[in-house]
């Protein structure tokens, strides 16, 4: 914690907005050619122009520099509000604060605040989508990141609250099919050889990735190097929903990687937001039983290899998040193992849910909002000593990521999210229809919320 306090001080003797994920982290969605510095921030267009005398420019982008500008001389890019929120409504870091400390972004302080900020720089932690392919339709997402959202509004049209969605009506941000030629994507291979041996940390997105033929050519890139980065942390996000031999071909190349050690550490990562039925609403497509069959499969055959499950904490979440808790717990328990990272083999990312807005947790009345508090006490519980014996509980940082939605919850006096409720009823009616599924058989907790939208009171 004093490490924190130290770093946070550092950052803000250059501007009370500076973070040197702005430089050091990039999320790039190559499918429509967009990119963000970290997961929170929207995402901001690549002009193809840029990338022609530059490839490079797929993180560097004038739009991007100009936000590093505003950094350095003391001012809050609005699009990181996300951060924020957290720091001016709790006393909790934000993530500026814990990706500034990582140790792709610490050890470039010196050099980040020295240099020109409209210099280019390779990053050091890539994310990096190369498709919108993917076999699920989770709610919160859209066709930008789901070929199957994008399947549905060509056929059935965009929902009735389309005003928080992407949508297909804008033609001129559609994006490229798995089966196109695409310049992003290209501009990406052009780079890589270079980008690759910088790299501290490289993370491939979607998408479902391993319904990409882009993420097998990384594999097997790594496989063939004669000089191998191994220093290199490398990551794959997988729903682990695709079918069993795609799962056998990822354990068998990931198995050659690390014996061979050809990188440094291996982290798959997966995603749920709640447990059972309820976890099969929100993300369209979820098998729980084959997701948390897969997750045991490749921890057993895989004892390396650490799966962070990013769970995106949104209005359907807090029902069954404790039950989610005790799952990853037990998951922990069984495959513990001291050659994993933090000698945990399952680590639980819980962040709130911004967009689309009328899922958002904050739309929930106050005795609703108490569960996430008791989410958090119960992750707290488990991760004691004296409960766990083992050691092995929830971490520090796996608790605090819950209690600090909690905080932001309740930080700000109520806002007016009469039509973003509107808008969430509407949207589950037309995903029943749409789906075939039951949106009160599954969260029969909702029933008086419904009702009482519905009804308009």
């Amino acid at each position: 914690m004093e490490e924190l306090n130290i770093i946070k001080d550092d950052l803000d003797r250059v501007g009370c907005g500076f973070c040197l994920a702005k430089w050091t982290q990039v999320t790039m969605h190559l499918q429509n050619g967009t990119n963000h510095s970290c997961h929170h921030p929207g995402a901001h267009k690549i002009p193809l122009e840029e990338i022609k005398e530059n490839p490079k420019a797929l993180h560097n982008t004038k739009f991007k520099k100009i936000r590093r500008r505003e950094m350095l001389t003391g001012k809050r890019p609005e699009e990181c509000e996300y951060c924020w929120n957290i720091e001016d409504n709790s006393n909790q870091f934000s993530d500026r604060i814990y990706k500034s400390s990582e140790p792709w972004s610490q050890p470039y302080y010196q050099e980040i605040i020295e240099s020109r900020w409209n210099a280019d720089i390779n990053p050091r932690y890539v994310e990096v989508s190369f498709s919108n392919t993917c076999n699920f339709k989770c709610s919160y997402c859209g066709p930008m990141y789901s070929s199957q959202w994008l399947q549905e509004l060509k056929k059935h049209g965009d929902y009735p609250n389309s005003r928080h969605f992407n949508t297909i009506k804008n033609q001129s941000n559609q994006p490229f099919l798995h089966s196109e030629h695409n310049p992003y994507v290209e501009a990406f291979w052009e780079w890589w050889p270079e980008l690759y041996h910088d790299l501290d940390n490289f993370r491939i997105t979607g998408g479902e990735p391993l319904l990409s033929k882009d993420t097998w050519k990384v594999l097997d890139y790594i496989l063939e190097q004669k000089v191998p980065n191994k220093k290199l942390k490398f990551a794959i996000n997988t729903n682990l929903g695709v079918d069993d031999d795609l799962i056998d071909k990822l354990i068998e190349k990931l198995d050659r990687i690390i014996n061979e050690e050809r990188i440094h550490e291996v982290i798959l990562f997966t995603s749920i937001d709640g447990y059972g039925k309820q976890a099969e609403y929100i993300r369209h497509g979820l098998d729980t039983e084959r997701f948390w069959n897969n997750i045991d499969k490749i921890l057993t055959k895989l004892p390396k290899v650490t799966i962070t499950v990013m769970s995106t904490y949104n209005v359907l979440s807090p029902f069954s998040y404790n039950d989610l808790i005790h799952k990853i717990y037990e998951i922990k328990i069984k495959h513990q193992n001291e050659e994993r990272y933090w000698n945990h083999a399952i680590l639980l990312d819980t962040s709130y849910l911004r967009y689309p807005k009328h899922q958002s947790v904050k739309l929930l009345p106050n005795e609703f909002k108490e569960l996430i508090l008791k989410n958090a006490e119960e992750a707290l519980f488990l991760g004691t000593p004296l409960f766990d014996r083992t050691h092995i509980g929830m971490s520090e940082i796996e608790i605090t990521k819950i209690k600090r939605i909690y905080d932001w919850v309740i930080s700000e006096p109520d806002e007016d999210f009469s039509q973003d409720k509107k808008d969430l009823i509407s949207f589950v009616d037309e995903h029943d229809k749409r789906r075939g599924t039951d949106f009160l058989k599954t969260f029969p907790e909702l029933t008086d919320f419904y009702n009482e939208i519905k009804n308009g009171n």
